[in-house]
């Protein structure tokens, strides 16, 4: 019998409707999760393209490694953030100013000259000329000028590629006024990627630059296509927001509502998760099984310290404290967090991480609900799922390195 047999709830993301993430278990439809995010976003399709994914429809992401999509997707849950630029595709609007200096011309820009992330013919081409030049005077660049807010950080990304084979391993540079350490070159290759570029604004003139200058670029001409402009506040990149002609917000996601008390076993049982961060960056991000509030949760998730997972038995006081920081958290991991009275363990990857011999649980029908945040709608959990699953039991330890292994 597979381990997966003595499930009670088993999501492995696979099916979705307008406000509901399905689970495999149960049958009956109770582990069934409601999902709402209020606005549309994006996600990477089976094919490998950025499509569109309606308001409350939750997004099943597939990873691309060096190209390659892979089999199963993600659930992919975001944080709200917010596209600033104005014509995210649209490098031919007026809001994208195009210049030349020294001995260098304006860039030229073309709509429609390649098939960009989405499948589209819709990626722009763009040809910087330095005439020659190759002082630090001489610029031909793209540029949007957004108002921001001092001391606030920010993120740019973009999609490019060379245009032709010989633009190949040409360089390109990246510059944003008032925003530190943002000054960088990046290579165009012959795949589009999607290039980022993080810091924080020492004020709120935030003019970007796209460019060749003279001093830095090897070649005198460089042609590439362009896809898919963001600016977004916070420290890391997060799914394409396409705008037009103002700045779009895509609302955060928010994932809970999964199972009864049916479901869940209160005394004893097994939480599971495979899973990674977005990022690194220090927020609390919880999932949990509780009674709909904080005062009674199992909980795993990332923390305030650096790359540290947690492991929580709470009802009332703290009944185990489980932490590990020797795993990158934004790599995916298999984490199981094991609650009996006296018998508490923080499995990662095959290994038990911490354990706790000294502890109560629940009393009998307690707990009666799977959800992405804190139990009471906080702290909600902003990452990538491949599974989660919950057992009705405290599984043995070789059950537990084989299910996290």
């Amino acid at each position: 019998m597979s381990l997966y047999d003595k499930a009670s709830i088993a999501l492995i993301p696979s099916g979705t409707k307008a406000s509901t993430l399905y689970s495999v278990l149960p049958a009956n439809g109770d582990g069934d999760f409601t999902h709402t995010r209020g606005s549309t976003a994006t996600r990477v399709n089976k094919d490998g393209l950025i499509e569109s994914v309606a308001t409350n429809v939750p997004r099943l992401d597939y990873p691309l490694t060096s190209g390659v999509v892979g089999d199963c997707p993600n659930l992919l849950l975001e944080p709200s953030r917010t596209n600033s630029i104005l014509y995210s595709n649209g490098f031919d609007d007026s809001s994208w100013s195009k210049g030349g200096g020294g001995s260098a011309s304006a860039p030229t820009v073309t709509a429609n000259q390649g098939t960009s992330p989405d499948g589209s013919n819709n990626a722009y081409k763009i040809v910087f000329d330095l005439g020659g030049g190759t002082s630090s005077s001489d610029r031909s660049r793209l540029t949007q000028a957004v108002t921001g807010s001092s001391s606030t950080n920010y993120v740019f990304s973009f999609y490019a590629k060379a245009f032709s084979s010989s633009d190949v391993g040409k360089i390109v540079n990246f510059s944003v006024d008032n925003v530190s350490s943002e000054d960088a070159n990046f290579t165009l290759t012959s795949e589009f990627q999607r290039f980022t570029f993080t810091g924080t604004s020492s004020g709120t003139n935030i003019n970007q630059h796209i460019q060749l200058r003279g001093n830095l670029s090897t070649s005198d001409s460089v042609s590439m296509l362009l896809f898919g402009y963001q600016m977004e506040e916070g420290s890391y990149v997060t799914s394409y927001i396409p705008t037009t002609n103002s700045a779009i917000t895509r609302s955060a996601d928010v994932c809970n509502g999964s199972g009864t008390s049916a479901d869940i076993n209160s005394e004893e049982g097994v939480l599971f998760l495979e899973f990674s961060a977005l990022d690194n960056d220090l927020s609390e991000r919880r999932l949990s099984i509780s009674n709909s509030t904080s005062g009674n949760v199992v909980r795993i998730g990332f923390t305030s310290v650096s790359n540290r997972i947690l492991g929580v038995i709470y009802n009332g006081s703290n009944q185990a404290v489980l932490t590990t920081q020797s795993y990158t958290i934004t790599d995916f991991h298999k984490v199981a967090l094991k609650y009996k009275q006296n018998d508490f363990a923080l499995w990662v990857d095959g290994t038990e991480v911490s354990t706790d011999t000294n502890g109560t649980t629940f009393a009998a029908g307690l707990l009666s609900e799977l959800a992405f945040d804190n139990g009471a709608g906080g702290n909600l959990f902003f990452g990538k799922i491949k599974q989660a699953l919950v057992f009705n039991e405290a599984l043995s330890d070789s059950e537990l390195a084989t299910l996290t292994s």
